[in-house]
């Protein structure tokens, strides 16, 4: 599957378009007054039309869809001040009505009501008008489905001021569109005509010096919000050195958030109020009927809202151009009139800062393809003594890039350098928001609701720069990429898509994120005094230029080898006792459950109940969470498990079965791709068909199998014993009660008082310790609890002390060795995943008992079991809980695994907190030219091959990294948001 700009409708039109407009020139030349320009061009075309085979053929002529919507686009963002959009829809729907804008004031009389009519619309459609559907058809609603029905972020934080469109919200742009007409109406009508001759003694003059000065004030102090100034070239000495911890950052960043804060007002505040004033004052306006002056002064009242730093920088290169005349006429400047100009300077500024963008990125090219011996090739010297010595034709090249606004392609990334065909910056043909998921897109997932709300902050105080639609922002942490890319821009909003690259696997991707990291280490851990050498950017040539640092919720991975704590056997020792009293916690903790009504109805004769527990929603033993159909990410190959092949083997079936797993089986990934380890039966002797378990199906074991209803009733000294009474299913163990006599002293009497007497308050109507004493006293209840807790660690094969690592790492993945009460146990679900967790709270109390030291007391083990309960997650990466966990943003998460090459075992932890994200701009021109490349190689080249050259490691150009990011199917980022409408003001 390849993507193409084309649709498959007007694909076939593409061609015969081209040919035709060739046609129709030569046409026009020949049949009308002679015109030195047509004829310039009909020769021009002449030529053109030789060549049309090789531009096909390289790709140079775009895609008729394609060249649509970059026609509208540009015509949307320069010729009617309008932005980008995240969708063909939005730039269809937008160009539609800003044109309309246009064309009524054309056919508006009144000047004044021109005024009034440019601004209002313009104010109106430079807001987020996405949420007026939002609005109408519930906030919540509209904003959750989206993201979640296609993988992407969960909703951030949006009780902040601009998330929705609320009363607030509309009280505020009310008030400023109010403000602005009544401004600009009174201005025009008192002031607009009695422009005098000179435009420095003129009722404008004041207007001008204050936009000076405000454009000053904001580029200084947007400038010192980012850690380089100038460009990417020196490093800024009030930015916060060293990242020890996120409140020491917060605390030295403080003068800069009062220095963000002032520039949110001037800049959306007043700015747009003084570049208003300007504009209603100008002369130009009382000859508007024309259509070049309707269209710059729609243009120059909507840029106002909808890119006021842009329109500031523009009005004062207006001013610029008028003080430095002074009382000269300039006639051709001048006639224009002061809506087109800043039209033309907005125009000339874009282009201006492309030619510089790919420029660089040239240069990138060409010196790095000599000075990186990994990307030195053969042909290198003469590739660079070609380019030099066509010189103006690589900077014609680059200039015609520039003025089309089209993407420099460095055929294969080589310093071959050919013009791709204009596309919108957007630069893919689908909607936003595909990916390639996989187990690790979760981690992405979660941290994209807390990263919206950092970047919003970010956008607020100008930390990232100049915010423009194609701007492309590469996010670090630990082993995690974060791709993020400007789609909208507007009045208080910015709309953006969030990507989560793969962790670090390949070598391509390590060599990068290396680099990435000594970038980002050279402008924010850099030491407290610099020296003259020390504050110039010593990777100024690479595509990141580090921009700041943002404080995210993420979750902390951390991996311990745990050699010397899980082959420890005074570890393993104290493993049996921990593990009785996390179960015995566990089961007074469900009896205290189910009488407050938190557990679902259930069958006590047989066991198998609905329960599940709120904290944690994996279940190893639950049919349907296993099943392949519940799958967090889609279908996956079907895995034999151990119970599985033994009910094969003991069938006569050889042909593998699909079905839920049964318990005690475990799944977990292997060097044998679809079987799971478990599947693989021991070895036997040849030639013996002994199956495994051997069951004696005597006399003694029917005699044992008590059915619930011959059980005896329990009769308990005290009423309150009742709430913690256990299902009868429970205590029809198979087992000979001498076994579980000899088993007795293994059952920690006194903590199951102490657990019950903190127990026992929250069940009782009375609350005195007499009642509490008698529940403790009554020897039934206990009796029962002995039973049960003995009955399931027998059935676990933990009766006798813990001796070996692999038998812990089994039994905590939920393969238990078959045993005399397994198949008991296991058909008691609830009972069955009690058990397990008790197993693993137990082993997750010897981890942090041998990291940390002891338990003190029983109540410090109580509480630490609440925590775990509470916080924590304990389970394995493969199961569901855990990825649940993780979108639920539970504080804790904690892992047991095996490293099969390195024979250990490995302690996963995952720790929720904030932690510093650092964020730096790329070179947006050197992304879209690497991608261009990308979708001609495979377009047109069809140079598939995945270890091509052109998608291999560059630390200057993060090539590797910057193919990832591309929309599938040509890249494959493991998470895609869909757009991302943040509030900035």
């Amino acid at each position: 599957m390849k993507k193409r700009w084309n649709l498959p409708t007007i694909t076939p039109l593409t061609r015969p378009l081209y040919i035709f407009i060739f046609i129709a020139v030569d046409l026009a030349d020949r049949f009308s007054d002679p015109v030195p320009e047509l004829q310039l061009a009909s020769q021009i075309l002449h030529v053109l039309f030789l060549f049309l085979p090789l531009l096909w053929a390289l790709g140079i002529l775009p895609p008729l869809d394609a060249l649509i919507l970059w026609g509208m686009e540009q015509a949307l963002v320069f010729g009617l001040g309008g932005s980008p959009m995240s969708s063909n829809l939005r730039l269809l729907l937008m160009f539609g009505v800003s044109a309309g804008v246009a064309v009524c004031n054309y056919f508006i009389p009144s000047t004044l009501g021109v005024v009034l009519f440019s601004i209002s619309t313009g104010f109106l459609l430079s807001l987020d008008l996405s949420q007026v559907g939002t609005l109408c058809g519930g906030s919540r609603a509209g904003f959750r489905d989206p993201g979640l029905r296609r993988g992407g972020s969960p909703p951030p934080l949006r009780s902040s001021f601009g998330w929705n469109l609320g009363c607030r919200e509309l009280l505020l742009y009310l008030s400023l569109l109010l403000v602005a007409m009544a401004e600009a109406g009174l201005l025009h009508h008192f002031l607009g005509s009695a422009q005098s001759q000179s435009f420095v003694t003129g009722p404008q003059a004041p207007v001008s010096y204050l936009l000076l000065v405000l454009f000053c004030l904001c580029w200084a102090l947007r400038e010192i919000q980012g850690a380089y100034v100038f460009g990417g070239v020196f490093l800024n000495p009030l930015y916060p050195k060293g990242m020890s911890s996120v409140q020491t950052f917060k605390q030295r960043n403080r003068g800069l958030y009062i220095a963000a804060a002032l520039r949110r007002v001037l800049l959306y505040l007043v700015s747009p109020f003084a570049m208003i004033a300007f504009l209603s004052m100008d002369t130009s306006l009382q000859l508007l009927h024309r259509v070049s002056l309707s269209v710059g002064f729609t243009r120059a009242f909507r840029v106002v809202w909808q890119s006021s730093e842009d329109a500031l920088l523009q009005m004062v290169v207006v001013v610029l151009v008028r003080l430095a005349a002074g009382n000269n006429i300039l006639p051709g400047w001048d006639n224009l009139g002061t809506g087109v100009q800043l039209l033309l300077v907005g125009l000339l500024f874009d282009r201006l800062t492309q030619f510089l963008a790919k420029l660089k990125f040239t240069l990138t090219v060409l010196v790095t393809s000599w000075t990186e011996k990994k990307q030195r090739r053969q042909s290198a010297g003469t590739l660079l003594a070609l380019n030099a010595s066509l010189c103006p034709v690589l900077l014609a090249v680059v200039t015609l890039s520039a003025l089309l606004s089209a993407p420099l392609l460095p055929l294969f990334t080589l310093p071959i350098f050919l013009v791709g065909f204009p596309r919108p910056q957007r630069s893919w043909p689908g909607p936003v928001g595909t990916a390639c998921p996989c187990p690790d897109s979760i981690f992405y997932q979660q941290m994209s609701g807390s990263l919206a709300s950092a970047l919003r902050t970010a956008f607020a105080r100008g930390s990232l720069g100049s915010l423009a639609p194609g701007s492309h922002f590469l996010g670090r942490f630990q082993d995690r990429m974060v791709w993020i890319m400007i789609l909208e821009r507007g009045y208080g909003y910015c709309t953006v898509n969030i990507k989560g690259l793969e962790l670090q696997e390949t070598s391509c991707h390590t060599v990068e994120a290396r680099r990435v990291d000594e970038v980002f280490e050279a402008a924010f851990e850099r030491p407290e005094r610099l020296g003259f050498t020390q504050g110039f950017n010593l990777h100024w040539g690479n595509a990141l230029t580090p921009c700041a640092a943002l404080a995210v919720r993420v979750y902390s991975d951390a991996r311990n080898v745990l050699s010397g704590i899980i082959d420890s056997h005074d570890n393993l020792r104290k493993l049996q006792d921990d593990f009785m009293k996390a179960l015995i916690w566990l089961l007074l903790r469900y009896c205290v459950q189910k009488h407050k009504g938190f557990l679902w109805s259930n069958d006590e004769g047989s066991g198998v109940g609905g329960m599940k527990s709120q904290q944690d929603s994996s279940s190893l033993t639950s049919f349907g969470d296993w099943s392949d159909e519940d799958d967090l990410f889609g279908p996956q190959p079907a895995r034999r498990t151990v119970a599985l092949v033994t009910a094969e083997a003991q069938s006569g079936h050889t042909a593998l079965q699909t079905g839920a797993s049964l318990p005690g089986s475990v799944e977990m990934d292997s060097l044998f791709e679809n079987m799971a380890l478990s599947a693989l039966q021991p070895l036997q002797p040849l030639g013996l068909g002994i199956g495994m378990p051997a069951v004696d199906k005597g006399r003694s074991a029917e005699f044992l199998r008590e059915s619930p209803g011959s059980l005896p009733h329990l009769n308990f000294s005290c009423p309150q014993s009742e709430v913690f009474n256990l299902p009868t299913g429970w205590r029809t163990a198979p087992l000979l009660p001498s076994r579980l006599m000899s088993l007795r002293p293994l059952f920690p009497e006194d903590w199951f008082r102490f657990t019950l007497g903190r127990f026992g308050p929250a069940v009782q109507g009375d609350t005195s310790e007499d009642m509490t004493k008698a529940l403790k006293e009554d020897e039934a209840l206990k009796e029962l609890h002995i039973q049960v807790a003995l009955s399931c660690l027998i059935s676990l094969g933990a009766e006798s002390a813990f001796t070996s690592p692999s038998y812990v790492y089994r039994l905590y993945c939920g393969d238990v060795p078959w045993t005399e009460g397994l198949d008991w146990l296991s058909s008691r679900k609830e009972l069955y995943q009690l058990a397990l967790r008790a197993f693993r709270f137990s082993f997750k109390l010897l981890f942090d008992q041998a990291s940390l030291g002891p338990m003190e007391s029983s109540e410090e083990l109580f509480s630490t079991l609440e925590e775990y309960e509470r916080d924590w997650f304990i389970g394995l990466v493969t199961e569901k809980g855990w990825h649940d966990s993780v979108l639920q943003e539970k504080p804790f998460l904690f892992s047991l695994g095996q490293d099969l090459t390195m024979g250990t075992y490995t302690g996963r932890v995952l720790s929720l907190q904030e932690q510093l994200v650092q964020v730096g701009r790329l070179n947006g021109e050197g992304v879209r030219g690497q991608w261009a490349n990308l979708s001609w190689e495979l377009l047109y080249a069809t140079n598939d091959d995945e270890e091509r050259y052109s998608i291999q490691a560059h630390p200057f150009m993060l090539r590797n990294l910057t193919v990832q990011a591309a929309d599938p199917p040509l890249g494959y980022p493991i998470y895609s948001s869909a757009p991302l409408h943040f509030p900035s003001l």
